[in-house]
């Protein structure tokens, strides 16, 4: 117990005094794990409406890929991405390896079955002649897409949460490709492991607490929106 309310005394200091260290950890932490969930959005909402509301031969297949990798270990991930990454590998050239950018694609890969399987729920539990009836009113696709997601909001942006969720608290992967260079590609869940494998329990307490901190507030953002005109 020591170590927490030493680690919560930390936490409440450091952001208080605006320690200039953990602010650019936090602030990176949320543009590499945002980024990538806006990525795996882009991606996987189009997916997951395709998937839900289309049929055609190796389907189901496809649907038990995307289930598999919504728990897909971040370690595997890392490797990939760092073995395409490195020196020698296909993308190489591209110099991506250690930079937040890497991060960026690991944590993406990360999000992106999860926003795709949460995405296919919602979609799946709209009424099955809605998209008959859009389509009567002589919708083009976007204009289907854009108006069924409007009926699926809630699950859509729970979709969002999701793959957020899953990217910001990946560390393995992170390590494997961003190498947790301070003042470049440190996150608040690789720093506190480094914390931790100093010796430091309070500091790496101290960093989860901000972790945590971040995380519930764009959840409670997102709920926010998701709860928005909800009939009570």
């Amino acid at each position: 117990m020591d170590v927490f309310w030493n680690g919560f005394m930390m936490a409440v200091k450091l952001l208080l005094a605006g320690d200039k260290e953990i602010i650019e950890i936090a602030l990176l932490t949320l543009k590499v794990s945002g980024t990538a969930t806006f990525i795996a959005v882009l991606i996987g909402v189009p997916m997951g409406f395709f998937l839900a509301l289309t049929s055609f031969p190796g389907r189901n297949l496809l649907v038990s890929v995307v289930n598999y990798g919504m728990g897909l270990p971040p370690v595997v991930v890392g490797l990939v991405v760092w073995l395409l990454l490195s020196r020698y590998g296909p993308l190489g050239m591209l110099g991506l390896l250690y930079t937040p950018a890497a991060m960026i694609v690991a944590q993406g890969i990360i999000a992106f079955p999860i926003v795709t399987g949460f995405t296919l729920a919602a979609f799946q539990q709209l009424h099955p002649k809605l998209k008959l009836q859009i389509l009567s009113l002589g919708a083009s696709r976007l204009q289907l897409l854009w108006l069924m997601a409007r009926e699926a909001r809630m699950g859509l942006l729970a979709a969002v949460m999701a793959g957020f969720g899953g990217a910001v608290s990946e560390v393995g992967a992170s390590m494997m490709v961003g190498g947790n260079l301070v003042g470049s590609t440190r996150t608040l869940t690789t720093a506190t492991v480094l914390a931790v494998n100093k010796g430091q329990q309070e500091l790496g307490m101290a960093l989860s607490l901000i972790l945590l901190f971040v995380a519930f507030t764009i959840t409670v953002i997102l709920t926010t929106a998701q709860q928005r005109g909800r009939c009570p």
